[in-house]
């Protein structure tokens, strides 16, 4: 049996080197994950594991009641879950997201965003903090579980479920959870520095629809501005955002300082420069609180502007009105108590030497899927720092991938492989 100095499985680190470039060197930005689903399908077939990429309607997807909504066009799903060992008894999730954000303007990088290149000691590349580097780990963990014979030892079942569509909402993993992907306990290996993620916020993505009264230039008295009636909302929403954070009680997210931002990220309108404008669009971010669901902050979020409205006296007769689009990332919380995160931190500081710290996050993730819509307990824990996560010169330490793969490695030893 292959085993490390503190007994976990030997990890092979040229092999996940070589499967990590693979996957940074594979462009599968949200609504092309074809290319890179097929290499992972491929992969876990080689590690020993029995394989299966569904492919759902996507019209079924939209239907189901927790559909997490989408950002970006696409015309399938393809969804790869490969699974290993015995099934009716404890089953052990692994999973990580195959899209990646697009790389932005090239000259913003001092590498090749595709290339996979190594610089002191970190692998740069699109998606290789978030979360390429996750996913590499997980091979890693499966491969040493191989190599030492473990998969053959299985008492349940080790299932990787390797997903699309994270980066715009989660339908990736509701269409993996009703295919059946669900069990005891699972860890989602985005990037949280070898810490463990028990609790994060979600998010909606929303458009405002700000009318106005358009006048020539030289008339503007004879006008509204619905540029100027965007700034009344916006002060609205940093009022709302303001109350929401004062709220909240919650050390994990209090310790955040900031747990439930509100953006407004792009603003459109106007046809001619000489006109009052009648009409601005405003697309934005709005935080969904811990506990919340995504529906839950919708109706915070339109009660604020309808209250702004009302107060206004332009738009009391003209509201602006709301559609909410893209993803809608619901909030997620495992009790830090929970024998999943204390479990896992007795690896981790078993296998590194150093006890994780129990965090919460303002993002939102795929945690809520498995939590609110599969039953799932489920953490995130996984190599990197999402401060550079969707940033030029993305990258990811090689040795926190390799640590990560070992504690997986030796978690699910724990968790599937029962002693004498």
């Amino acid at each position: 049996m292959a085993d490390d100095a503190v007994g976990g499985p030997v990890i092979d680190r040229d092999r996940l080197i070589a499967d990590l470039r693979a996957l940074v060197r594979i462009p599968s930005i949200t609504g092309s994950e074809e290319a890179v689903a097929a290499w992972a399908a491929d992969a876990l077939r080689g590690l020993g594991m029995a394989v299966e990429t569904v492919t759902p309607d996507l019209a079924v997807v939209r239907a189901d009641p927790d559909w997490p909504g989408e950002e970006m066009s696409r015309t399938s799903l393809p969804v790869v879950i490969g699974r290993v060992g015995r099934e009716g008894g404890r089953r052990v999730i692994l999973s990580g997201h195959l899209d990646v954000v697009p790389p932005g303007d090239p000259a913003t990088w001092t590498v090749d965003p595709w290339a996979g290149d190594i610089r002191d000691g970190a692998l740069y590349g699109r998606g290789a903090c978030d979360m390429k580097g996750g996913l590499a780990s997980i091979i890693g963990a499966v491969r040493a579980l191989g190599l030492a014979g473990d998969l053959a030892r299985l008492d349940g079942e080790l299932i990787v479920a390797l997903v699309p569509s994270e980066e715009d909402g989660g339908q990736g993993t509701l269409a993996a959870i009703r295919a059946g992907v669900g069990g005891d306990v699972a860890i989602i290996t985005e990037p949280s520095n070898l810490d463990i993620v028990v609790a994060h916020a979600g998010a909606i993505t929303f458009r405002l629809t700000v009318p106005g009264r358009a006048a020539h230039a030289s008339q503007r008295r004879e006008g509204v501005s619905a540029l100027d009636k965007l700034f009344v909302l916006s002060r609205a929403l940093e009022t709302d955002e303001a109350r929401r954070n004062e709220a909240e009680t919650d050390p994990l997210m209090t310790a955040l300082g900031l747990p439930y931002p509100t953006i407004i990220g792009i603003v459109g309108g106007g046809e001619w420069a000489s006109t009052v404008l009648d009409r601005v669009t405003a697309d934005g971010r709005y935080g969904v609180r811990l506990g919340q669901s995504a529906a839950d902050a919708e109706v915070e979020l339109r009660a604020a502007i309808a209250a702004a409205c009302a107060a206004d006296g332009f738009l009391r007769d003209h509201p602006a009105t709301i559609e909410i689009t893209g993803g809608r990332f619901g909030s997620a919380r495992v009790p830090a108590d929970h024998p999943l995160p204390m479990g896992l931190a007795e690896v981790v500081e078993a296998v590194t030497g150093r006890r994780p710290v129990l965090l919460g996050e303002p993002y939102g993730a795929d945690m809520q899927m498995f939590v609110n819509a599969g039953g799932t307990p489920c953490v995130i824990f996984g190599p990197g720092d999402v401060k550079v996560a969707h940033s030029a010169d993305e990258h990811v330490p090689v040795a926190e991938v390799v640590d990560c793969a070992r504690v997986l490695a030796a978690w699910v030893r724990r968790e599937l492989i029962r002693a004498g």
